[in-house]
């Protein structure tokens, strides 16, 4: 069976919304382009966005489950973004003009009794995804089925929150990937580490409540991994449907 490109998604801010793309072109050395490219600065944090700082900065669904339901609709041509959420009116505003009613939007969503939001952030050189370096993060359904089976019933693949979904792999053959060049449409990527989770994988993306212990399902394997971060060496357009190849 051939690998191919099911699916791909971006996170325009942060732990706050979820997109579904058909196609993107990806810059080398880049990111899915404005995968988030926004975060959200709680009341501890002094990021200001010059840098890449790690995700206990900001707020996130670690911590917040509820943020798991939020999906988002952004307009590159207009720089506008649509928030929705079972919980919440929708919001559709300007990060760049308008983070005030961004702000007292995510406040809704966040528990009084916890780090509240404050400012929304902007990365200046490098998006805040979840590793130090510039990276699409690569999904296999086969091992999101594999963990399926262990769970006892059916989860949402969007609780990975990940780039690029293939499938025909082998379960968990992401994993052999590891410093390996694969070829997804016109792109060039190289695999960099596997993709370490955390409590956010327990939260239902329908409703944002934590419903299963996934990180349970994944110690049965003797880790906590899911997904693969890869950066892109060759740049290009990505699409639904794209073979999926190791160099």
């Amino acid at each position: 069976m051939t690998a191919t490109v099911t699916e791909i998604w971006r996170h325009p801010i942060k732990s706050h919304g979820r997109e579904k793309l058909d196609s993107v072109t990806i810059a080398t050395g880049g990111t899915i382009p404005f995968d988030r490219v926004w975060a959200v600065a709680h009341e501890r944090s002094k990021a200001d966005g010059s840098e890449w700082v790690s995700c206990g900065h900001f707020c996130r669904v670690a911590k917040l489950p509820s943020l798991m339901a939020v999906t988002a609709q952004f307009d590159e041509a207009s720089g506008q973004i649509t928030l929705r959420h079972p919980h919440a009116d929708d919001l559709t505003f300007q990060p760049e003009k308008d983070s005030e009613a961004f702000i007292a939007w995510a406040k809704s969503l966040v528990p009084d009794d916890t780090l509240q939001p404050t400012r929304l952030v902007k990365a200046q050189a490098q998006a805040f995804t979840d590793s130090d370096f510039p990276s699409v993060t690569l999904c296999n359904h086969a091992s999101h089925r594999a963990v399926e089976q262990r769970v006892g019933r059916p989860l949402s693949h969007l609780r990975w929150r990940g780039n690029i979904w293939i499938d025909g792999l082998a379960p968990w053959e992401e994993f052999d990937w590891d410093d390996r060049e694969i070829r997804i449409g016109e792109t060039l990527l190289r695999v960099r580490e596997r993709t370490d989770r955390c409590k956010s994988t327990h939260s239902n993306p329908e409703t944002g409540q934590r419903d299963a212990d996934v990180l349970g399902a994944l110690d049965s394997w003797g880790h906590q991994d899911f997904s693969v971060r890869a950066e892109v060496l060759e740049g290009g357009v990505v699409k639904t449907g794209d073979e999926v190849t190791r160099v």
